[in-house]
């Protein structure tokens, strides 16, 4: 990753024209080839950006300082430097990835042990089934033999649910595996996340944490 910090302009032309007027910015080139130009008074979200695939040029003679980034539509982001105050390039590797927390990567293991609180007849295929955008939690099949991927919450929200529409628009490309039906697994699942997960053809499931773990509730009983 190379990390720039620079007075400059920022240009954009293709689908629309935008300008950003000088000023200080980190400007962020990512080694799978994206740009991006950020402010110091937002959180994450670029001021402005060109996403990969893209290629770029760096001016020389006349042209030197100005930065031109060329994606595959043509689209052209064009960076003007002014001042630059620092630039450095760091190797980061490869990144492993978001890692569950202990109750979420737990509940995924008890899960695939014991597939059948799905519903009967239901196998598993893998746990971390691995997709272009990330792995899927469980990927299984029903009784029916249809593929089924479950996305495993500890608590259910609506981002949970795109993740899980994300995964399944892959996994339906995929002959071998569609048509792919999704699982919304979580411990709670918020009712706006089971409105939409509902609304997208998904089935939820609430999961008792203890009860897969064989621990019954301490809860007084008559027998």
């Amino acid at each position: 990753m190379r990390l720039v910090i620079a007075r400059c302009s920022v240009d954009y032309a293709g689908r629309l024209t935008a300008h950003l007027p000088s000023a200080p910015r980190l400007i962020l080139v990512k080694a799978d080839g994206s740009v991006s130009i950020h402010a110091d008074d937002r959180a994450y979200k670029p001021l402005n950006w060109m996403s990969p695939p893209c290629t770029l040029k760096e001016g020389t003679g006349a042209e030197e300082g100005v930065w031109t980034v060329v994606n595959k539509a043509g689209e052209k982001l064009i960076i003007t430097m002014e001042e630059v105050l620092h630039d450095s390039s760091h190797e980061l590797g490869v990144d492993p990835g978001l890692i569950k927390d202990g109750v979420e990567a737990h509940l995924q293991e008890l899960l695939a042990d014991r597939i059948d609180t799905l519903g009967d007849g239901y196998t598993l295929i893998r746990r971390e089934y691995m997709t272009a955008i990330g792995p899927v939690d469980i990927l299984c099949r029903d009784a029916s033999g249809a593929t089924v991927a479950v996305e495993i919450k500890r608590r259910g929200e609506i981002d949970g649910v795109e993740q899980l529409t994300r995964y399944l628009e892959l996994l339906n490309r995929d002959p071998h595996l569609a048509p792919v039906r999704g699982v919304f697994a979580a411990q709670e699942i918020k009712p706006q996340a089971r409105v939409l997960a509902t609304d997208r053809g998904m089935d939820c499931v609430v999961l008792d944490y203890n009860a897969m773990r064989g621990i019954e509730d301490d809860k007084l009983r008559l027998f």
